[in-house]
């Protein structure tokens, strides 16, 4: 209850712009009672962002046990199609980390003591893909964290035009798997 408020009150006023006063009324707590559970603000944003996508944090994990099994295209595309979604949902609330100086350093300041962050993605993308290359499957001298950067960078990209853009592009599914497919392109013989 208290993490369906915060994102959705972090998602209509912005997190620069919330209080954990307002977080805790729109839970129906007090704010001490939210003290109980969460440190302050940026641990809240914490919870809520791993709460929100548990899909793409179970994604990511999983990849290291699919290295030389079903396509390389099924898997990438599965991977962009989770990080659409995850950039996607938590774009409106990442943005407004960025707003404010104070946010951001006890952001960064959190992920760094829970040993959390963007770059992880990046590299458990990049160990899958280390992992098929070691397998034969991908070209041997292609640079593998570039690749990585570039599927995920992608998906960002799409999600944060999604969010500026009119409806009318083409959907994610057709986006993940073009993604997918281009990449391997240049990855394969």
């Amino acid at each position: 209850m208290i993490l369906d408020a915060a994102a959705r009150v972090m998602a209509e006023r912005g997190l620069a712009n919330v209080t954990t006063r307002q977080i805790a009324q729109a839970a129906g707590f007090t704010e001490a009672a939210l003290y109980k559970h969460f440190t302050n603000k940026a641990d809240l944003l914490l919870a809520v962002i791993r709460e929100r996508s548990p899909g793409f944090a179970q994604l990511t994990q999983a990849l290291g046990d699919k290295a030389g099994t079903g396509t390389l295209e099924g898997h990438l595309t599965a991977v962009a199609k989770a990080a659409i979604a995850f950039y996607r949902e938590g774009f409106p609330m990442l943005a407004s980390v960025f707003a404010d100086p104070n946010t951001l350093a006890a952001h960064k300041s959190e992920l760094r003591d829970r040993g959390a962050g963007p770059h992880q993605v990046n590299e458990v993308v990049a160990a899958y893909l280390r992992a098929e290359q070691d397998l034969g499957r991908l070209r041997p001298g292609a640079d593998i964290e570039a690749v990585a950067g570039l599927l995920l960078g992608a998906c960002f990209q799409y999600a944060f035009l999604g969010h500026m853009s009119p409806p009318g592009r083409r959907g994610d599914d057709e986006a993940a798997a073009s993604f997918a497919r281009t990449l391997l392109e240049s990855l394969t013989d």
